[in-house]
């Protein structure tokens, strides 16, 4: 008698998914991302979900993550780092077309006027904490003269930070010219790490433990099969405003609030709390920055970059930012397409642009890549203490799980 195959359990997969990445002892170093969970945040994504589905792209991380205990300045504890991209490969001096923008500009993005006057990125974006921006933009200079492929007399490089002196050791400058040049020399495609690695270490997003995530989204045959990725260094944002796929998962998980792990009496009129006393609301007001990288391999030309670098801002929105006063949201997005564009030899050099009335889709794709990566960044993050013995605690991914089938967003 032939007997009729169960039908698929969400439910069950999903919990099979988490036992594959969290309990597996093989696998302890993994952690299920938006895709593995089929979270419904649309769109489809590329091979590896990653920005590194663009062809060509490659990224770094270097990770600084020593010391316990009480701050001392130039000591430590030290939970910081830089992470860079490569447009076309360390290997591959060709600029991209490129374009950035500002959500709030309370932050730093150096270069940026270069790229704007010229509509080219020369070089990789770096991203690192707020307080080594100076470091990591000369030893980025040091890396392109060695390489010896100068386009100009000087280098402008492109730079971003977001600040993690919650965690971090900010004041002391950890961050070195010999972590910047290993995380250049280091770069290579595949799925980049996520969450609290490289300029993400110590980043702080929506009350939980934030960092770098990244994603994809390939568009259908019929709309040019174009890819977009994105990288996040994501420090932003309030527990209350945070959603997953349009479900409020920050006021589903309201508690889990930073707080101190040890036993010292807190100074009189501090904030916060000791992490034995009773879990407390996450009631902090926003504020922090996220830096957005965006590439595709659409033929785009940087006026219409400039438009794809602003959807990012649809979605952090999506995800529950709003630029808040203090927040710096600095976005920049680049086109592999269109190579040597800088190096013809020819008087007039030829192009190729995609129609203005074929990039809606990519406009959509952006925003889905930077809600997913953002995820990806929160989902990958492992609860961290840092200075002072401050701690933020990962996102539970069963609770947010819980979350989503409680408003209908799961089975």
């Amino acid at each position: 008698m032939k007997i009729a195959a169960p039908r698929p359990n969400m439910r069950a997969s999903v919990a099979a998914v988490l036992f594959l990445f969290i309990l597996s002892p093989g696998l302890e170093a993994q952690k299920p991302r938006e895709r593995d969970l089929k979270l419904p945040i649309g769109g489809t994504s590329g091979p590896l979900d990653a920005i590194t589905d663009v062809a060509g792209v490659e990224v770094g991380h270097t990770t600084l993550n020593t010391g316990n205990g009480k701050l001392v300045v130039g000591k430590g504890p030290v939970r910081t780092g830089v992470t860079v991209v490569h447009p076309r490969g360390k290997a591959n001096p060709d600029p991209v077309f490129a374009a950035w923008f500002t959500l709030n500009g309370n932050g730093e993005m150096t270069g940026t006027t270069w790229v704007q006057e010229s509509g080219l990125l020369e070089g990789p974006v770096a991203i690192t904490n707020t307080h080594s921006v100076g470091v990591v933009r000369d030893a980025v200079i040091q890396w392109e003269v060695s390489q010896k492929n100068a386009l100009q007399p000087w280098w402008l490089p492109v730079v971003a930070e977001t600040y993690d002196g919650g965690l971090n050791d900010i004041n002391g400058f950890h961050v070195k010219t010999e972590h910047v040049l290993a995380a250049l020399d280091g770069a290579a495609g595949g799925v980049p790490k996520e969450g609290a690695v490289g300029g993400g270490t110590g980043m702080v997003c929506h009350g939980f433990k934030g960092g770098i995530g990244t994603a994809s989204r390939k568009l259908p045959a019929d709309q040019g099969g174009y890819t977009v990725g994105v990288l996040v260094q994501c420090n932003y944002g309030s527990r209350r405003d945070l959603r997953i796929a349009g479900v409020p998962v920050g006021e589903e998980i309201p508690d889990l609030a930073g707080c101190i792990a040890n036993n010292d009496p807190l100074p009189p009129n501090a904030r916060g709390r000791h992490c034995d006393e009773r879990p407390a609301r996450d009631d902090a007001q926003e504020q922090g920055s996220i830096i957005v990288v965006v590439a595709t391999d659409a033929p785009l030309l940087p006026h219409q970059l400039k438009r794809i670098a602003t959807r990012v801002s649809l979605g952090i929105g999506r995800q529950g930012g709003f630029g808040g006063n203090s927040s710096g949201d600095i976005f920049i997005a680049f086109s592999t397409a269109n190579a040597r564009a800088w190096f013809n030899d020819q008087p007039v050099t030829n192009v190729q642009m995609l129609p203005n009335d074929r990039i809606t889709p990519l406009f959509q794709a952006t925003a889905q890549a930077t809600e997913a990566a953002i995820t990806n960044a929160l989902l990958a993050a492992e609860t961290t203490t840092g200075a002072n013995d401050l701690r933020i605690y990962a996102m539970p991914v069963d609770r947010m799980l819980a979350a989503m089938r409680k408003y209908g967003r799961l089975p």
